[in-house]
């Protein structure tokens, strides 16, 4: 299924270049980020709790023991696979196959994380931006999805 994401349209939103790695324009509408965090946070096998390792308010995704059967770089932290940022910012970090990752960031949907271009985290790693509108919600959550089969092992493609 590769290949089926439409390139985002516009331009990219201003992000900052060191941590907090953070989205600082486009921001979603309390109505879209209410959205997309209910059906992020819907898929099976995972808790959604405080990220360990995003900035406060941030919520991750967990994955419970049982179920990850990914690679190590398939996680953030622990079992945290994606955790999204508070509404001010609204964008999502998460880890995708290194094919897949490339594709979002050609395609103007994600960039890489800073910390992953300096080598000090996977490349499989990477911010994904906040969905502007409903439609954009629809293509972030087939994102989360894939970065979900990532973790879980059972597949992680678009």
């Amino acid at each position: 299924m590769i290949g089926l994401i439409p390139p985002r349209q516009g331009d990219r939103p201003v992000t900052t270049a060191t941590n907090p790695h953070e989205q600082r324009s486009q921001n979603p509408s309390p109505e879209i980020y209410s959205e997309l965090k209910a059906r992020a946070f819907s898929f099976q096998c995972i808790d959604r709790v405080p990220s360990r390792i995003s900035v406060p308010g941030a919520e991750a995704l967990w994955m419970h023991d049982a179920c990850c059967h990914g690679p190590a770089e398939a996680f953030l932290v622990g079992n945290e696979f994606a955790h999204i940022h508070p509404e001010y910012d609204g964008s999502l970090h998460l880890a995708l196959p290194e094919k897949v990752a490339n594709e979002l960031i050609e395609k103007g949907w994600a960039e890489p994380h800073p910390v992953a271009k300096l080598g000090l985290i996977p490349s499989t790693i990477i911010m994904v931006y906040a969905p502007r509108n409903y439609e954009e919600v629809d293509w972030v959550v087939k994102i989360i999805e894939a970065s979900y089969g990532f973790a879980h092992g059972t597949d992680g493609k678009l």
